[in-house]
């Protein structure tokens, strides 16, 4: 059955006359006609009685009716749908994320989002940067918010953001005292580091600032988190070299102070697929660099 013949079907339903029915049709009457007989010849039921007193539903006709609406009305709705979908008004989104993430405005923007797409579902997974790329080339993941990694063929990145490396130390810690730190300042102390299977690309980067400064570091502990990494500060067993932005946690016992000098910068990007593309990540790229731009303001 056609939409187009039971959207006539309809509307003969609820005219009860050829003429009036047409009309509302923007159709002559005999395609009308024709359209109706052939539906009837397909389904082998009599769907409406004519006469010359003028036409009115079998009971065929009347159980045919309540499912062609019913039809009818899915049909609209998965039209509407599959525009809103295109549109980005309404959807699914599984978002990847690394954890220093949270500090860097995403809970601002999924705020955002949801106010601007309060038809859209966010699934968040937390994982390293590696796991996350992985994520998107086998289609488990929509975006990826991860830190610095060059991004593989088929993936688009852009920079959300961009902020210095700062010490982090245990409240009483001598080195509080200045307002600033040399990094070469660090050269006997016991550093906590960001395991190098989860993020070789930090892991490598802050000891290349260290070497920089003269140093190899004595690195005691190599965790999967950022929240781990200033946990163990905060419990003495170490200082950390973090960014900025997980100043912002609020957890005691520690303090953080800005390195002297020029250094690598510590970066977050997000990452997409370039095909098939998912019109949500956009609105979410969007929301995402309003808010670090304020918490950076």
């Amino acid at each position: 059955m056609e939409l187009r013949v039971l959207h006539y079907f309809v509307t003969l339903a609820e005219e009860l006359h050829f003429g009036r029915a047409a009309q509302r049709l923007c159709i002559s009457q005999p395609p009308l006609s024709v359209a109706i007989k052939q539906l009837e010849q397909e389904l082998d039921a009599q769907l409406f009685e004519r006469s010359s007193k003028g036409v009115r539903l079998t009971a065929a006709g009347d159980h045919l009716l309540i499912k062609a609406r019913q039809l009818l009305t899915l049909s609209h709705q998965a039209a509407q749908e599959t525009r809103d979908v295109a549109r980005g008004t309404i959807g699914h989104l599984r978002l990847g994320f690394v954890g220093s993430s949270l500090y860097r405005g995403l809970p601002q923007a999924l705020e955002r989002m949801q106010q601007s797409h309060p038809q859209v579902r966010v699934d968040m997974l937390e994982a390293n940067s590696a796991e996350q790329i992985l994520g998107l080339q086998q289609m488990r993941l929509d975006v990826a918010l991860v830190h610095s990694i060059q991004p593989p063929d088929g993936i688009e990145s852009q920079l959300i953001v961009e902020e210095p490396f700062v010490v982090c130390l245990p409240d009483r810690h001598p080195l509080c005292a200045g307002a600033s730190i040399d990094l070469a300042e660090l050269k006997d102390e016991r550093l906590i580091l960001f395991s190098t299977l989860v993020s070789p690309t930090y892991h490598q980067r802050i000891y290349e600032m260290c070497l920089a400064h003269g140093f190899a570091p004595e690195v005691r502990h190599e965790v999967r988190h950022w929240l781990s990494v200033i946990s163990l500060v905060s419990l003495g067993q170490g200082v950390a070299l973090v960014p900025e932005a997980l100043a912002r946690v609020g957890l005691p016992r520690l303090v953080f102070r800005p390195l002297m000098g020029e250094h690598p910068r510590s970066e977050m990007l997000a990452m997409w697929r370039s095909t098939p593309a998912n019109p949500l990540v956009q609105a979410l790229l969007a929301h995402l660099q309003r808010a670090a731009q304020e918490l950076e303001g």
